[in-house]
């Protein structure tokens, strides 16, 4: 939702439109599509976008891998946010809009939900789910929704929830997730900063775009924030003196984490903080030369911008000597890595030495 009244707080050139995309060649890799980064607030609505961003780019395919259910540590995660949802909303005429390959919508099919799902980039056979957006010509009133990581992604967010409300008669709950803007800041997090994300909230942004919150907080660590709402008090969120940020905040987001060795130099994680951290390290003049990532679908591929192949932790680990650095892409999972690792190595939590 743009206005003419905008301030500025970070600004990036030619990051890869879609870090989650996956490639099979380094050359496609190197070559991927590129836009600007143009962080700004609106200081009518208090919400933060890329104004730079070009929605007419990003075209989901099954080559988008996204899928965090390999981590055991993420799956406990799920399981929380079915609880909520279970509690909130409750087990009856519930559609997940944005459900990816569906791992959250089986987790509640199994629990005895009446689920359905909605993403075009679905590569799974369950009848549940339409490979298509949410429309009115579903034809069926839903109870409740959930939005896991989708609201970042879409242009005009109050848009999209105005349309999903008229859909469903004016009607309904909905489970909100999405990153967390305070937690990126407080832990000067610029490797969470990427273009596939046109749009940062708060919580607070929330408690102004409704004016029912059932209930709201933090999960997964405090790196997301969730809010169960009332989809029938939807509204255009208006500033308030605590709603503006101060630029000076991102200002410290160029600085970059250099290793104590510059040799066998590793990133644990090629998902989204994996490719800005190796494309920003890679400009800063030093380079990361292995990329472990426990998901299948992502080993042997490439990541965008950089080209760095994505191996197995088997094949990864013996490429390094023991001792050697590696960079942990989320602490959430530095146990799991540790585990996995035999504890052998210099594991450096960039979400950690940035607060």
């Amino acid at each position: 939702m743009k206005t003419n009244s905008e301030i500025l707080l970070y600004a990036q050139l030619n990051f890869p439109i879609f870090q989650n995309r996956m490639y099979e060649t380094e050359s496609l890799a190197l070559s991927c599509p590129k836009g600007d980064i143009e962080i700004v607030q609106d200081l009518e609505t208090g919400l933060v976008y890329n104004r730079a961003f070009k929605p007419e780019l990003m075209i989901y395919d099954s080559n988008y891998q996204n899928e965090q259910g390999v981590s055991g540590l993420f799956r406990d995660h799920l399981r929380s946010v079915a609880n909520i949802v279970e509690r909130l909303i409750g087990k009856h005429a519930i559609a997940e809009i944005g459900c990816g390959k569906g791992a959250f919508l089986e987790l509640l099919l199994a629990d005895g939900c009446d689920v359905v799902g909605f993403d075009p980039t679905y590569e799974g056979e369950n009848p549940l789910v339409k490979r298509e957006y949410f429309t009115s010509t579903y034809g069926r009133q839903m109870e409740g929704f959930v939005m896991r990581h989708v609201l970042e992604h879409v242009m005009d967010p109050v848009s999209l929830l105005s349309k999903i409300k008229e859909a469903n008669s004016g009607k309904g709950k909905i489970y909100i997730e999405v990153p967390c803007l305070d937690w990126i800041i407080e832990h000067n997090a610029w490797f969470d900063l990427f273009y596939e994300h046109v749009n940062y909230f708060r919580l607070d942004d929330f408690k102004r775009m409704f004016g029912s919150v059932l209930e709201c907080g933090h999960v997964f660590g405090g790196q997301y924030l969730y809010v169960v709402a009332d989809l029938a008090t939807l509204k255009t969120p208006v500033a308030n003196s605590q709603a503006l940020i101060n630029p000076k905040q991102f200002v410290k987001f160029d600085y970059l984490y250099k290793p104590q060795k510059e040799e066998n130099v590793a990133i644990w994680g090629g998902a989204s903080k994996g490719v800005v951290f190796a494309l920003l390290g890679s400009r800063a003049g030093f380079e990361i030369s292995t990329i472990i990532d426990l998901n299948p679908a992502k080993q042997g591929m490439y990541l965008a911008a950089t080209g760095l192949k994505v191996q197995s932790p088997a094949d990864g680990l013996s490429q390094l000597s023991p001792g050697s650095t590696i960079f942990v892409m989320n602490s959430n999972y530095l146990e799991e890595i540790r585990k996995e690792s035999n504890n052998l190595y210099d594991y450096v939590c960039i979400d950690s030495v940035a607060k």
